[in-house]
């Protein structure tokens, strides 16, 4: 490979990586435009539909083979479910009592979730003493988030932030799940984001008398909200990640997750004109230092102390 080729690949894959985050970032904004003229379950079942379609496209033009081990494809049904249907449908239904924005930091909170279950759950990593600190601090940034000397009520509002932290938990819970039994099997990994969203798409189309049929107000907005959601952002940007990961690695490909929040918030404020209230971007700020730490970006101390994990 010349120098000009290698220096033209790593443009490719900075490109793909900005576009990812835009796309991920801006999926708040999607599905918040998708609601006014679908229900949540419209917009979770188009969704995965799409994604599937696409990645699908994808996958046949690349000729890439499935597995066939029967486990496997159980292992994915529930990736599917973890990792895509219920966070999915857990962010749709938020979005239908609190701001994109919001739903955006609250997304964030993913790797906090992700490095407790890994500890308690799976047992496939070991916290360091500065992990454990970005795993409180991430904590902390939630509460702070919710603010509860604000709540009056247990509302709507109260219960939509719910949804997106049980959402993020999902998430953590898919992620180690995944690193326990897929991990470690030599499958592709456009194969694993195909498997992934193809079963999503499998499940809703099961589940679809009971999610995709009801009244609708189609307009241009709604439709290509849709599309981009689908299409492009649980489709195209699943391949996108796939090629940072293999060229950047994983600790490169998730710093990703300090981008989506800032995107899906400055979104929020300028197309929706959403407004925040000062402790959100406090509780974001405290999480995201949480994250730094439990990613061992940030550390203080001797880095080799475990205290938690076997």
């Amino acid at each position: 490979m010349t120098e000009q080729t290698a220096g033209a690949k790593r443009y490719s894959i900075l490109i793909q990586f900005l576009l990812m985050a835009l796309v991920w970032g801006g999926s708040f904004l999607f599905m918040k435009v998708a609601l006014e003229g679908v229900s949540f379950g419209q917009v979770l079942w188009s969704r995965e539909i799409l994604g599937a379609l696409t990645l699908g496209a994808i996958l046949l033009i690349g000729r890439y083979k499935l597995p066939r081990e029967p486990k496997v494809w159980a292992h994915f049904v529930v990736i599917a479910l973890l990792n895509s249907v219920i966070p999915h449908g857990l962010f749709a239904w938020s979005q239908l009592h609190i701001s994109s924005s919001l739903a955006g930091i609250y997304n964030s909170t993913t790797p906090i979730a992700t490095a407790i279950l890994a500890v308690a759950l799976f047992r496939v990593e070991r916290l360091t003493l500065n992990q454990f600190f970005g795993v409180a601090l991430g904590i902390i940034g939630v509460i702070v988030i919710i603010a509860p000397w604000q709540i009056a009520d247990f509302g709507g509002s109260f219960w939509g932030q719910v949804a997106c932290i049980a959402a993020a938990i999902s998430y953590g819970f898919a992620i180690g799940y995944m690193r326990k039994f897929i991990s470690h099997r030599p499958i592709p990994g456009i194969t694993v984001a195909f498997m992934n969203i193809g079963m999503s798409g499998a499940i809703m189309l099961l589940l679809t008398p009971f999610f995709a049929i009801g009244p609708v107000d189609l307009s241009w907005q709604v439709v290509g909200s849709l599309l981009l959601l689908g299409a492009l952002g649980t489709g195209i940007a699943y391949y996108w990640n796939i090629n940072v990961l293999r060229a950047w690695g994983p600790t490169g490909v998730s710093t990703v997750t300090y981008v989506i929040p800032v995107i899906a918030v400055g979104l929020g404020v300028i197309v929706l004109g959403e407004t925040l209230h000062w402790y959100e971007p406090v509780g974001a700020a405290i999480i995201l230092i949480g994250i730094l730490f439990t990613q061992q970006k940030l550390r203080f101390g001797s880095r080799s102390t475990v205290v938690l994990g076997q």
